[in-house]
Protein backbone atom coordinates (compact mmCIF):
# COMPACT_ATOMS: atom_id res chain seq x y z
CA UNK A 1 0.00 0.00 0.00
CA UNK A 2 1.54 3.50 -0.93
CA UNK A 3 2.84 5.62 1.76
CA UNK A 4 0.21 8.81 2.41
CA UNK A 5 1.09 12.23 3.93
CA UNK A 6 -2.24 13.91 5.07
CA UNK A 7 -2.51 17.72 6.74
CA UNK A 8 -6.02 17.02 9.20
CA UNK A 9 -6.42 20.84 9.12
CA UNK A 10 -9.06 22.29 7.20
CA UNK A 11 -7.97 25.12 5.07
CA UNK A 12 -9.52 28.48 3.89
CA UNK A 13 -10.94 29.01 0.45
CA UNK A 14 -11.03 31.50 -2.06
CA UNK A 15 -13.69 32.39 -4.73
CA UNK A 16 -12.81 31.27 -8.00
CA UNK A 17 -12.48 34.69 -9.72
CA UNK A 18 -9.26 35.15 -6.58
CA UNK A 19 -7.89 31.53 -7.58
CA UNK A 20 -7.94 32.81 -11.29
CA UNK A 21 -5.80 36.11 -10.01
CA UNK A 22 -3.09 33.99 -7.97
CA UNK A 23 -2.99 31.59 -11.25
CA UNK A 24 -2.71 34.70 -13.50
CA UNK A 25 -0.07 36.40 -11.09
CA UNK A 26 2.07 33.30 -10.87
CA UNK A 27 2.50 32.44 -14.43
CA UNK A 28 3.06 36.07 -16.11
CA UNK A 29 6.68 37.31 -14.67
CA UNK A 30 9.06 39.08 -16.50
CA UNK A 31 9.82 36.37 -18.96
CA UNK A 32 7.00 38.02 -20.60
CA UNK A 33 8.89 41.33 -21.37
CA UNK A 34 11.58 39.42 -22.88
CA UNK A 35 9.16 37.76 -26.22
CA UNK A 36 9.18 40.67 -27.79
CA UNK A 37 12.75 40.21 -28.88
CA UNK A 38 12.79 36.50 -29.10
CA UNK A 39 9.62 36.79 -31.86
CA UNK A 40 11.55 39.55 -33.67
CA UNK A 41 14.57 37.25 -33.91
CA UNK A 42 12.81 34.24 -35.08
CA UNK A 43 10.03 35.59 -37.44
CA UNK A 44 6.51 36.34 -36.63
CA UNK A 45 5.00 33.69 -38.04
CA UNK A 46 7.13 31.38 -36.17
CA UNK A 47 7.00 32.23 -32.97
CA UNK A 48 2.87 32.18 -33.08
CA UNK A 49 3.04 28.27 -33.82
CA UNK A 50 5.38 27.75 -30.83
CA UNK A 51 4.18 29.76 -28.37
CA UNK A 52 0.82 28.50 -29.16
CA UNK A 53 2.07 25.09 -28.59
CA UNK A 54 4.12 25.76 -25.61
CA UNK A 55 0.49 26.95 -23.70
CA UNK A 56 -1.07 24.14 -25.33
CA UNK A 57 1.68 21.93 -24.02
CA UNK A 58 1.74 23.65 -20.45
CA UNK A 59 -2.06 23.01 -19.65
CA UNK A 60 -1.71 19.50 -20.87
CA UNK A 61 0.55 18.84 -17.97
CA UNK A 62 -1.09 20.97 -15.53
CA UNK A 63 -4.48 18.69 -16.58
CA UNK A 64 -1.76 15.92 -15.39
CA UNK A 65 -1.19 17.62 -11.70
CA UNK A 66 -4.84 17.58 -11.21
CA UNK A 67 -5.93 14.24 -12.05
CA UNK A 68 -3.12 12.78 -10.29
CA UNK A 69 -3.78 15.30 -7.07
CA UNK A 70 -7.62 13.69 -7.81
CA UNK A 71 -6.00 10.62 -7.57
CA UNK A 72 -3.91 11.30 -4.35
CA UNK A 73 -7.17 12.21 -2.35
CA UNK A 74 -9.15 9.02 -3.96
CA UNK A 75 -6.20 6.93 -2.32
CA UNK A 76 -6.77 8.87 1.13
CA UNK A 77 -10.48 7.96 0.95
CA UNK A 78 -9.94 4.18 -0.02
CA UNK A 79 -8.12 4.28 3.13
CA UNK A 80 -10.08 5.76 5.41
CA UNK A 81 -12.57 3.20 4.32
CA UNK A 82 -10.84 0.34 4.77
CA UNK A 83 -10.19 2.16 8.47
CA UNK A 84 -13.40 2.87 9.10
CA UNK A 85 -14.90 -0.81 8.25
CA UNK A 86 -11.65 -2.89 10.06
CA UNK A 87 -12.91 -0.68 13.08
CA UNK A 88 -16.68 -1.44 12.43
CA UNK A 89 -15.96 -5.04 12.42
CA UNK A 90 -13.89 -4.99 15.69
CA UNK A 91 -16.57 -2.85 17.13
CA UNK A 92 -19.20 -5.57 16.27
CA UNK A 93 -17.30 -8.45 17.68
CA UNK A 94 -17.04 -6.54 20.84
CA UNK A 95 -20.32 -5.82 20.99
CA UNK A 96 -21.22 -9.66 20.63
CA UNK A 97 -19.48 -10.03 24.50
CA UNK A 98 -21.27 -6.47 25.69
CA UNK A 99 -24.41 -6.71 24.82
CA UNK A 100 -25.02 -3.73 27.71
CA UNK A 101 -22.85 -0.89 25.86
CA UNK A 102 -24.33 -2.04 22.30
CA UNK A 103 -26.82 0.40 22.14
CA UNK A 104 -24.28 3.16 22.79
CA UNK A 105 -22.32 2.33 20.28
CA UNK A 106 -24.45 1.43 17.79
CA UNK A 107 -25.16 4.91 16.67
CA UNK A 108 -21.96 5.50 16.75
CA UNK A 109 -20.85 3.05 14.35
CA UNK A 110 -23.79 4.17 12.34
CA UNK A 111 -22.52 7.45 12.14
CA UNK A 112 -18.87 6.00 11.01
CA UNK A 113 -20.18 3.77 8.39
CA UNK A 114 -22.22 6.61 7.05
CA UNK A 115 -19.35 8.36 5.44
CA UNK A 116 -17.15 5.15 3.32
CA UNK A 117 -21.25 4.21 2.43
CA UNK A 118 -21.08 8.23 0.75
CA UNK A 119 -17.53 7.37 -0.35
CA UNK A 120 -18.39 4.15 -1.82
CA UNK A 121 -21.83 5.19 -3.62
CA UNK A 122 -21.17 8.76 -5.16
CA UNK A 123 -18.42 8.62 -7.64
CA UNK A 124 -17.06 11.93 -7.37
CA UNK A 125 -16.22 11.17 -3.49
CA UNK A 126 -13.82 9.06 -3.99
CA UNK A 127 -11.75 11.38 -6.65
CA UNK A 128 -11.74 15.29 -4.82
CA UNK A 129 -9.23 18.30 -4.80
CA UNK A 130 -10.67 19.12 -0.78
CA UNK A 131 -7.38 17.79 0.22
CA UNK A 132 -3.70 19.57 -0.56
CA UNK A 133 -1.43 17.18 -1.64
CA UNK A 134 1.47 19.06 -2.45
CA UNK A 135 3.66 17.96 -5.38
CA UNK A 136 6.33 16.47 -2.76
CA UNK A 137 3.32 14.46 -0.99
CA UNK A 138 2.13 13.09 -4.21
CA UNK A 139 5.95 11.85 -5.42
CA UNK A 140 5.96 10.47 -2.16
CA UNK A 141 2.74 8.29 -2.66
CA UNK A 142 3.37 7.10 -6.18
CA UNK A 143 7.57 7.11 -6.43
CA UNK A 144 9.60 4.61 -4.90
CA UNK A 145 12.98 6.27 -2.98
CA UNK A 146 14.70 7.10 -5.58
CA UNK A 147 11.98 8.73 -8.04
CA UNK A 148 11.24 10.01 -4.05
CA UNK A 149 14.67 12.20 -4.28
CA UNK A 150 15.19 13.07 -7.97
CA UNK A 151 11.78 14.38 -7.37
CA UNK A 152 12.96 16.69 -4.37
CA UNK A 153 16.17 17.74 -5.94
CA UNK A 154 14.87 19.20 -8.74
CA UNK A 155 11.69 20.93 -7.11
CA UNK A 156 14.09 22.46 -4.55
CA UNK A 157 16.94 23.28 -6.89
CA UNK A 158 14.31 25.03 -9.34
CA UNK A 159 12.29 27.29 -6.50
CA UNK A 160 16.06 28.29 -4.41
CA UNK A 161 16.82 29.54 -7.99
CA UNK A 162 13.43 30.82 -8.37
CA UNK A 163 13.73 32.66 -5.30
CA UNK A 164 17.37 33.82 -5.64
CA UNK A 165 16.55 35.38 -9.18
CA UNK A 166 13.58 37.31 -7.65
CA UNK A 167 14.78 38.68 -4.99
CA UNK A 168 18.16 39.94 -7.14
CA UNK A 169 15.56 41.23 -9.88
CA UNK A 170 13.44 43.14 -7.37
CA UNK A 171 16.53 44.81 -5.68
CA UNK A 172 18.37 45.50 -9.23
CA UNK A 173 15.17 47.26 -10.55
CA UNK A 174 14.33 48.93 -7.77
CA UNK A 175 18.08 50.35 -7.34
CA UNK A 176 18.10 51.51 -10.66
CA UNK A 177 15.24 53.60 -10.59
CA UNK A 178 16.41 54.98 -7.08
CA UNK A 179 19.91 55.68 -7.95
CA UNK A 180 20.66 58.46 -10.58
CA UNK A 181 21.02 57.09 -14.55
CA UNK A 182 24.30 59.02 -15.35
CA UNK A 183 26.29 56.85 -12.47
CA UNK A 184 25.45 54.16 -13.84
CA UNK A 185 27.91 51.09 -15.08
CA UNK A 186 29.67 52.33 -18.63
CA UNK A 187 28.86 48.82 -19.64
CA UNK A 188 26.23 47.91 -22.63
CA UNK A 189 25.20 45.33 -20.78
CA UNK A 190 24.51 47.38 -17.44
CA UNK A 191 20.85 47.60 -18.40
CA UNK A 192 20.40 43.64 -18.45
CA UNK A 193 19.21 41.98 -15.34
CA UNK A 194 21.86 39.67 -14.72
CA UNK A 195 25.75 40.61 -15.78
CA UNK A 196 29.26 39.23 -14.95
CA UNK A 197 30.71 42.05 -12.73
CA UNK A 198 28.10 43.57 -11.47
CA UNK A 199 29.39 43.87 -7.88
CA UNK A 200 32.64 45.03 -8.79
CA UNK A 201 31.55 47.52 -11.13
CA UNK A 202 28.88 49.02 -8.55
CA UNK A 203 31.24 48.94 -5.51
CA UNK A 204 33.27 51.61 -7.47
CA UNK A 205 30.54 53.56 -8.42
CA UNK A 206 28.30 55.75 -6.17
CA UNK A 207 24.72 55.90 -6.20
CA UNK A 208 24.04 59.69 -6.36
CA UNK A 209 26.81 62.17 -6.89
CA UNK A 210 26.63 63.57 -4.29
CA UNK A 211 26.73 60.60 -2.18
CA UNK A 212 29.31 58.35 -1.62
CA UNK A 213 27.26 55.57 -1.15
CA UNK A 214 27.94 52.78 -3.65
CA UNK A 215 25.13 51.30 -6.21
CA UNK A 216 26.50 47.95 -4.23
CA UNK A 217 25.17 49.03 -0.81
CA UNK A 218 22.02 50.61 -2.16
CA UNK A 219 21.16 46.99 -3.64
CA UNK A 220 22.00 45.59 -0.40
CA UNK A 221 19.91 47.79 1.54
CA UNK A 222 17.03 46.99 -0.87
CA UNK A 223 17.49 43.20 -0.90
CA UNK A 224 17.74 43.26 3.33
CA UNK A 225 14.15 45.20 3.24
CA UNK A 226 12.58 43.04 0.20
CA UNK A 227 13.41 39.99 2.36
CA UNK A 228 12.03 41.35 5.73
CA UNK A 229 8.87 42.78 4.67
CA UNK A 230 8.46 39.28 2.16
CA UNK A 231 9.92 37.03 3.73
CA UNK A 232 7.28 36.63 6.48
CA UNK A 233 4.37 35.03 4.25
CA UNK A 234 6.67 31.73 3.77
CA UNK A 235 5.71 30.92 7.72
CA UNK A 236 1.74 31.80 6.59
CA UNK A 237 -0.81 29.91 3.47
CA UNK A 238 -0.51 31.00 0.50
CA UNK A 239 -4.20 32.82 0.94
CA UNK A 240 -2.92 35.03 3.37
CA UNK A 241 -1.62 36.79 0.08
CA UNK A 242 -4.53 37.37 -1.50
CA UNK A 243 -5.10 41.18 -1.52
CA UNK A 244 -1.27 41.62 -2.55
CA UNK A 245 -2.64 39.25 -5.37
CA UNK A 246 -5.19 41.40 -6.61
CA UNK A 247 -3.35 44.74 -6.40
CA UNK A 248 -0.62 43.18 -8.15
CA UNK A 249 -2.69 41.83 -10.80
CA UNK A 250 -4.18 45.35 -11.01
CA UNK A 251 -0.58 46.63 -11.61
CA UNK A 252 0.01 43.81 -14.01
CA UNK A 253 -3.09 44.65 -16.23
CA UNK A 254 -1.91 48.39 -16.24
CA UNK A 255 1.67 47.71 -17.41
CA UNK A 256 0.68 45.31 -20.08
CA UNK A 257 -2.12 47.60 -21.73
CA UNK A 258 -0.34 50.71 -21.13
CA UNK A 259 2.59 49.25 -23.63
CA UNK A 260 0.15 47.52 -25.98
CA UNK A 261 -1.75 50.33 -26.47
CA UNK A 262 1.32 52.57 -26.37
CA UNK A 263 2.58 50.56 -29.59
CA UNK A 264 -1.26 50.48 -31.19
CA UNK A 265 -0.59 54.20 -31.39
CA UNK A 266 2.32 54.54 -32.81
CA UNK A 267 0.95 51.66 -35.01
CA UNK A 268 -1.30 53.95 -36.25
CA UNK A 269 0.27 57.53 -36.01
CA UNK A 270 3.02 56.91 -38.19
CA UNK A 271 3.01 53.53 -39.23
CA UNK A 272 4.98 50.28 -38.70
CA UNK A 273 8.71 50.86 -38.04
CA UNK A 274 10.14 47.22 -37.70
CA UNK A 275 9.71 44.70 -40.41
CA UNK A 276 10.16 41.36 -38.71
CA UNK A 277 11.16 38.28 -41.06
CA UNK A 278 8.19 35.00 -41.15
CA UNK A 279 10.28 32.68 -40.20
CA UNK A 280 14.15 32.42 -38.90
CA UNK A 281 15.01 28.86 -37.95
CA UNK A 282 18.29 30.15 -36.24
CA UNK A 283 16.18 31.97 -34.42
CA UNK A 284 14.63 28.90 -32.76
CA UNK A 285 16.82 28.33 -29.87
CA UNK A 286 16.68 31.41 -28.39
CA UNK A 287 12.89 31.37 -28.80
CA UNK A 288 12.38 28.18 -26.80
CA UNK A 289 15.27 29.74 -24.36
CA UNK A 290 12.55 32.46 -23.59
CA UNK A 291 9.40 31.27 -24.04
CA UNK A 292 9.36 27.42 -23.17
CA UNK A 293 8.76 28.58 -19.28
CA UNK A 294 6.18 31.12 -19.57
CA UNK A 295 3.23 29.58 -18.90
CA UNK A 296 4.59 27.84 -14.97
CA UNK A 297 2.73 27.78 -12.32
CA UNK A 298 2.60 23.78 -11.72
CA UNK A 299 5.52 23.94 -8.86
CA UNK A 300 2.33 26.09 -7.20
CA UNK A 301 -0.65 24.59 -8.37
CA UNK A 302 -1.76 22.50 -5.64
CA UNK A 303 -1.59 25.07 -2.75
CA UNK A 304 -3.49 27.53 -5.65
CA UNK A 305 -6.22 24.81 -6.14
CA UNK A 306 -6.76 23.74 -2.63
CA UNK A 307 -8.90 26.36 -1.47
CA UNK A 308 -10.87 26.66 -4.75
CA UNK A 309 -14.50 26.93 -3.42
CA UNK A 310 -15.86 25.16 -6.72
CA UNK A 311 -13.38 22.54 -7.54
CA UNK A 312 -15.65 21.09 -10.31
CA UNK A 313 -14.51 24.75 -12.78
CA UNK A 314 -10.71 24.29 -11.99
CA UNK A 315 -10.47 22.99 -15.46
CA UNK A 316 -12.09 25.96 -16.64
CA UNK A 317 -10.47 28.26 -14.81
CA UNK A 318 -7.18 26.92 -15.50
CA UNK A 319 -8.16 26.87 -19.29
CA UNK A 320 -9.47 30.68 -19.53
CA UNK A 321 -5.84 31.81 -17.74
CA UNK A 322 -3.99 29.96 -20.20
CA UNK A 323 -5.87 31.44 -23.56
CA UNK A 324 -6.04 34.80 -21.32
CA UNK A 325 -2.10 35.05 -21.04
CA UNK A 326 -1.48 33.52 -24.52
CA UNK A 327 -3.32 36.02 -25.99
CA UNK A 328 -1.92 38.28 -24.02
CA UNK A 329 1.78 37.25 -24.55
CA UNK A 330 0.61 37.59 -28.95
CA UNK A 331 -0.37 40.92 -28.89
CA UNK A 332 2.22 42.38 -26.95
CA UNK A 333 5.09 40.80 -28.92
CA UNK A 334 2.88 41.62 -31.87
CA UNK A 335 2.52 45.24 -31.60
CA UNK A 336 6.04 45.81 -30.48
CA UNK A 337 7.98 44.21 -33.72
CA UNK A 338 5.77 46.20 -35.81
CA UNK A 339 5.67 49.39 -33.66
CA UNK A 340 9.29 49.72 -33.20
CA UNK A 341 12.82 49.50 -35.15
CA UNK A 342 14.60 47.98 -32.62
CA UNK A 343 13.14 45.79 -29.60
CA UNK A 344 15.27 46.07 -26.68
CA UNK A 345 16.09 42.40 -24.25
CA UNK A 346 13.68 43.63 -21.64
CA UNK A 347 10.66 45.21 -23.29
CA UNK A 348 10.15 48.02 -21.13
CA UNK A 349 12.86 49.56 -22.21
CA UNK A 350 11.23 50.80 -25.48
CA UNK A 351 9.27 52.87 -23.54
CA UNK A 352 11.46 54.69 -20.89
CA UNK A 353 11.91 58.66 -22.36
CA UNK A 354 15.06 59.53 -21.05
CA UNK A 355 16.19 63.18 -20.66
CA UNK A 356 12.53 64.52 -20.68
CA UNK A 357 11.89 67.44 -18.61
CA UNK A 358 8.79 68.13 -17.37
CA UNK A 359 7.25 71.01 -18.96
CA UNK A 360 3.64 70.02 -19.07
CA UNK A 361 1.10 67.41 -18.97
CA UNK A 362 1.94 65.52 -21.54
CA UNK A 363 5.89 65.13 -20.27
CA UNK A 364 4.72 64.53 -17.16
CA UNK A 365 3.03 61.62 -17.93
CA UNK A 366 5.24 60.40 -20.06
CA UNK A 367 7.38 60.40 -17.07
CA UNK A 368 5.02 58.65 -14.76
CA UNK A 369 5.41 56.27 -17.79
CA UNK A 370 8.78 55.84 -17.43
CA UNK A 371 8.63 55.02 -13.66
CA UNK A 372 6.38 53.10 -13.84
CA UNK A 373 6.76 50.50 -16.52
CA UNK A 374 10.81 50.48 -14.65
CA UNK A 375 9.07 49.11 -11.85
CA UNK A 376 6.87 46.90 -13.37
CA UNK A 377 9.09 43.62 -12.97
CA UNK A 378 9.25 44.83 -9.19
CA UNK A 379 5.53 44.30 -9.08
CA UNK A 380 5.53 41.01 -10.45
CA UNK A 381 8.30 39.04 -9.06
CA UNK A 382 7.34 40.51 -5.58
CA UNK A 383 3.59 38.80 -5.79
CA UNK A 384 5.27 35.66 -7.13
CA UNK A 385 7.99 35.45 -4.33
CA UNK A 386 5.63 34.89 -1.53
CA UNK A 387 3.83 31.89 -3.50
CA UNK A 388 7.06 30.02 -4.14
CA UNK A 389 8.52 30.37 -0.74
CA UNK A 390 5.21 28.94 0.71
CA UNK A 391 6.02 25.92 -2.03
CA UNK A 392 9.22 25.49 -0.86
CA UNK A 393 8.38 25.84 2.85
CA UNK A 394 5.97 22.96 2.44
CA UNK A 395 7.62 20.67 0.38
CA UNK A 396 10.79 20.92 2.65
CA UNK A 397 7.95 19.73 5.69
CA UNK A 398 7.02 17.27 3.47
CA UNK A 399 10.76 16.07 2.71
CA UNK A 400 11.80 15.75 6.52
CA UNK A 401 8.60 15.69 8.61
CA UNK A 402 6.23 13.22 8.95
CA UNK A 403 3.03 15.39 8.22
CA UNK A 404 0.30 13.41 10.14
CA UNK A 405 2.12 14.75 13.51
CA UNK A 406 2.69 18.25 12.46
CA UNK A 407 0.47 19.85 15.03
CA UNK A 408 2.71 18.09 17.93
CA UNK A 409 5.88 19.82 16.39
CA UNK A 410 7.48 22.35 18.62
CA UNK A 411 7.15 26.18 17.57
CA UNK A 412 10.88 25.85 16.85
CA UNK A 413 10.41 23.23 14.31
CA UNK A 414 7.53 25.32 12.61
CA UNK A 415 9.81 28.31 12.18
CA UNK A 416 12.88 26.69 10.89
CA UNK A 417 11.17 25.58 7.64
CA UNK A 418 10.02 29.26 6.84
CA UNK A 419 13.78 30.18 7.93
CA UNK A 420 15.32 27.56 5.38
CA UNK A 421 13.05 28.69 2.41
CA UNK A 422 14.42 32.75 2.94
CA UNK A 423 17.55 32.35 4.01
CA UNK A 424 19.54 30.56 1.50
CA UNK A 425 18.29 33.05 -1.19
CA UNK A 426 19.17 35.79 0.95
CA UNK A 427 22.73 34.65 1.32
CA UNK A 428 23.27 34.01 -2.46
CA UNK A 429 22.22 36.87 -3.79
CA UNK A 430 23.84 38.89 -1.52
CA UNK A 431 27.56 37.70 -2.16
CA UNK A 432 27.39 36.33 -5.59
CA UNK A 433 28.05 38.45 -8.26
CA UNK A 434 26.91 36.93 -11.40
CA UNK A 435 23.13 35.08 -11.53
CA UNK A 436 23.54 34.36 -15.02
CA UNK A 437 24.31 30.68 -14.74
CA UNK A 438 21.89 30.10 -11.94
CA UNK A 439 19.14 31.21 -14.36
CA UNK A 440 20.13 29.16 -17.03
CA UNK A 441 20.32 25.67 -14.71
CA UNK A 442 17.37 26.85 -12.60
CA UNK A 443 15.30 27.45 -15.94
CA UNK A 444 16.32 25.31 -18.69
CA UNK A 445 17.19 21.97 -17.02
CA UNK A 446 15.35 21.69 -12.83
CA UNK A 447 12.17 23.54 -14.96
CA UNK A 448 11.85 21.22 -17.55
CA UNK A 449 11.34 18.70 -14.94
CA UNK A 450 9.33 20.40 -12.92
CA UNK A 451 6.64 21.54 -15.95
CA UNK A 452 7.21 18.31 -18.22
CA UNK A 453 9.18 15.18 -16.59
CA UNK A 454 7.38 15.55 -12.97
CA UNK A 455 3.58 15.44 -14.18
CA UNK A 456 3.90 13.02 -16.52
CA UNK A 457 5.59 10.30 -13.93
CA UNK A 458 3.07 11.54 -11.56
CA UNK A 459 -0.15 10.83 -13.47
CA UNK A 460 1.03 7.58 -15.05
CA UNK A 461 1.87 5.86 -11.64
CA UNK A 462 -0.81 7.60 -10.07
CA UNK A 463 -3.25 6.07 -12.60
CA UNK A 464 -1.91 2.69 -12.15
CA UNK A 465 -2.08 2.50 -8.27
CA UNK A 466 -5.66 4.14 -8.36
CA UNK A 467 -6.63 1.54 -10.56
CA UNK A 468 -5.21 -1.45 -8.85
CA UNK A 469 -6.83 0.00 -5.77
CA UNK A 470 -10.46 1.33 -6.79
CA UNK A 471 -10.48 -0.68 -10.22
CA UNK A 472 -11.91 1.18 -13.07
CA UNK A 473 -15.38 1.37 -12.36
CA UNK A 474 -15.16 4.28 -10.69
CA UNK A 475 -14.78 7.69 -12.73
CA UNK A 476 -12.53 10.50 -11.86
CA UNK A 477 -14.13 13.63 -12.57
CA UNK A 478 -10.95 15.60 -12.52
CA UNK A 479 -9.31 13.33 -15.57
CA UNK A 480 -7.14 14.73 -17.95
CA UNK A 481 -8.67 14.97 -21.05
CA UNK A 482 -5.63 14.04 -22.68
CA UNK A 483 -5.86 9.87 -21.37
CA UNK A 484 -4.24 8.47 -24.41
CA UNK A 485 -0.44 6.82 -23.08
CA UNK A 486 0.32 8.28 -26.58
CA UNK A 487 0.76 12.24 -25.10
CA UNK A 488 2.63 11.11 -22.42
CA UNK A 489 4.97 9.59 -24.70
CA UNK A 490 4.72 13.10 -26.56
CA UNK A 491 5.49 14.91 -23.64
CA UNK A 492 8.53 13.30 -23.03
CA UNK A 493 9.68 13.74 -26.67
CA UNK A 494 8.80 17.35 -26.01
CA UNK A 495 10.78 17.96 -23.13
CA UNK A 496 13.98 16.74 -24.19
CA UNK A 497 13.80 18.93 -27.36
CA UNK A 498 13.76 21.73 -25.68
CA UNK A 499 16.84 20.57 -23.51
CA UNK A 500 18.14 20.08 -26.41
CA UNK A 501 17.46 23.59 -27.96
CA UNK A 502 17.76 25.57 -24.76
CA UNK A 503 21.09 24.27 -24.28
CA UNK A 504 22.00 25.01 -28.13
CA UNK A 505 20.71 28.61 -27.17
CA UNK A 506 23.11 28.78 -23.79
CA UNK A 507 26.30 27.40 -25.32
CA UNK A 508 25.80 29.57 -28.68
Amino acid sequence: MPRLISRPEPAPTYSNLVGFIFIFNLIVGTGALTLPGVFAKAGWVLSLIVIILLATISYMTVTFIIEAMACANAIKNWQTLQALRHHSRSSAESSENDDASADDQGSDLRDLERVPLNIQNAENHYYQLSHKFELGEMATIFFNEFGRIMFFLCLIVYLYGDLSIYSAAVSRSLRDVICDQTNATDSPNSRLMFWPGDFRNNTAHACWKEHTISRLSVYRVILIGFTLIFGPFAAFSIQKTKYLQILTAIFRWMAFTLMICISLKLLISRGPRGHPVSFNVYGIPSLFGACVYSFMCHHSLPSLLAPLKHKLMVSKILSFDYIIICAFYIVLAMTGIFAFDRIEDLYTLNFLPYDVDYTDFASGLLIGIDYFLALFPIFTLSASFPIIAVTLKNNLQTLFLDMSRYDTYSPFVRILFPLCAIIPPFCVTYFTESLASLVAFTGSYAGTGIQYIIPVFLVYFARRTCSELLGSGIVNSFESPFKSSAWLIFVIIWSILCVCLVTVNMVS
